[in-house]
């Protein structure tokens, strides 16, 4: 049906050439070298790109380590998971100073002062799935559910972190922060958390065990040597660019939209699968115009973002510098729909009855923003017959909506956004995290979007309506989880204030 559609072995091959420029965080080189692979690929198509440039700060980790400094004059060394991005630098003699374990991660940095911090991070455990989403109940299999509780890696560190800001104000010099009840082969090497701002505050990620042997060299008033040498550079280069393909003269257009950075294959393969959307259609005829845009900034957002384009992600940056291809205003083009292409064949990954961090399935669930009832259903038609699938998809819910997509849903534009979201988005590994990637799965994804494509092509922008907007839950409609969340939430803001 879809001629152009790379073959499981060779998306493989493809995300094994993405691999090979290696790590590809906003402004590398890896990440300008995948970029040039990209356009050059769309350049021998016979298609032109378009580029927005940009400069912005980098940061970047060169080496990390911790040792502490025993009674007897030895050092033991302690494991780093990962650095914590954007936190600091020190010397590269590092910093030496005396470990204080801060029991409270904002009035408790106060008895660090000229201090390493010590701080655990639980996991986040107590926030319910409600608050933060709202099923169309729509999936499948029929009966998929989320967790009850909101939790991972991903959202411990967006929602639970370890207020570097207030170390930095009292006066702490460097800060280790430990993961708590999370699996440590799971945590090995997150890149999280990426939405902050430069916090002036060198500070490195310890998985539990070893964290425990720093709780105790901080209870007994041992000093230790904290190193994190990093890289900045003042005016990194990187670029969004697009790909337009003219359809009919009707000033109607349709976005589809990726992200160029990120830390592994599961992360940003979207743009392998936008290529190949490229090359299917682009000498079909098209009553819409198809603008395809390749973002940068999604790992570097605080950079990366404006409020005139929807906030918050980075396609807003684009968005907001080319309202004229969306808008719909002054002779504009009128963006009817959006497609929005992240985290492609993933595989289920968990910690299991024994403890291990192992697959568990051979498809973690497709977590898909649907603008509307109309753009519900045609994501749940194209899914007809795939082998691998397992979904269920979302509404934007109090204000929150993960992923490149929520631009396009903020100014109007009806969605579907695939974001899902293994434990594993955010790992930098030796081996990409391809032992936890389905090129077949890819695959079916694509053929999925493209069967989208389609189906919006045959209806008019009416039939395919406007965007839902966000749904919101009061506390006097949640469970009782949800509001002794809320309640729980209002006293952390309290004791922050105080």
């Amino acid at each position: 049906m879809y001629m152009s559609i790379p073959s499981a072995k060779e998306l493989y091959e493809q995300v094994e050439k993405m691999n090979s420029f290696g790590v590809r965080l906003t402004g590398t080189k890896a990440q300008r070298d995948f970029i040039d692979y990209l356009k050059k690929e769309i350049h021998e198509l016979g298609l032109e790109t378009y580029s927005d440039p940009y400069r912005f700060m980098r940061w970047e980790e060169k080496n990390s380590s911790l040792k502490i400094n025993n009674d007897d004059g030895s050092e033991t060394e302690i494991p780093v998971s990962s650095a914590f991005p954007y936190s600091g630098r020190t010397p590269a003699e590092g910093i030496t100073a005396e470990l204080s374990l801060v029991k409270e991660k904002h009035i408790g940095y106060l008895a660090a002062k000229d201090k390493i911090a010590v701080v655990e991070v639980d996991e986040l455990d107590f926030l319910p799935s409600e608050l933060a989403f709202d099923e169309r109940g729509t999936s499948v299999p029929e009966g998929i559910k989320l967790p009850s509780h909101y939790n991972g890696p991903v959202a411990t560190a967006f929602v639970n972190f370890p207020f570097l800001a207030m170390a930095r104000i009292a006066g702490a010099k460097a800060v280790v922060c430990i993961w708590k009840g999370m699996n440590s082969d799971c945590i090995q090497g997150q890149y999280l958390p990426f939405i902050l701002d430069y916090c002036h505050m060198p500070a490195i990620w310890l998985n539990a065990e070893n964290g425990k042997k720093v709780i105790e060299a901080a209870q007994n008033k041992q000093t230790a040597t904290f190193t994190l040498e990093g890289e900045i550079e003042n005016y990194a280069k990187t670029e969004t660019f697009c790909v337009i393909l003219e359809g009919e003269d009707n000033g109607e257009s349709v976005i589809i939209n990726t992200h160029t950075d990120g830390t592994n294959c599961i992360e940003e393969n979207g743009p392998l699968a936008v290529l190949a959307m490229i090359k299917e259609l682009k000498d079909k005829p098209l009553k819409r115009t198809h603008i395809f845009v390749f973002v940068t900034g999604h790992f570097r957002l605080p950079s990366f973002k404006d409020s005139e384009g929807g906030g918050v992600q980075a396609t807003s940056k684009w968005l907001a510098a080319h309202k004229s291809l969306w808008d719909g205003k002054d002779g504009h083009y009128k963006a009817v729909a959006g497609l929005s292409l992240e985290h492609f064949g993933c595989k289920m990954w968990k910690e299991n009855e024994d403890g291990q961090y192992t697959e568990i399935g051979d498809v973690e669930t497709e977590i898909v923003y649907t603008g509307n009832k109309t753009m519900n259903d045609i994501y749940m038609k194209s899914l007809e017959g795939r082998t691998k699938v397992h979904t269920l998809t979302l509404r934007g819910h109090n204000f929150l909506h993960f992923g490149e997509g929520q631009p396009l849903f903020n100014v109007g534009i009806p969605e579907i956004a695939l974001v899902t979201a293994p434990d594993c988005l955010c790992v930098i590994s030796d081996n990409h995290e391809m032992d936890k990637f389905d090129p077949e799965l890819m695959r079916q994804q694509i053929q999925s979007f493209l069967k989208m494509d389609e189906m919006l092509e045959e209806l008019s922008a009416e039939e395919i309506g406007a965007v839902d907007g966000y749904s919101t839950l009061t506390t006097n409609k949640m469970t009782d989880d949800g509001a002794k969340a809320i309640r729980r939430i209002r006293a952390k803001v309290k004791d922050i204030i105080r």
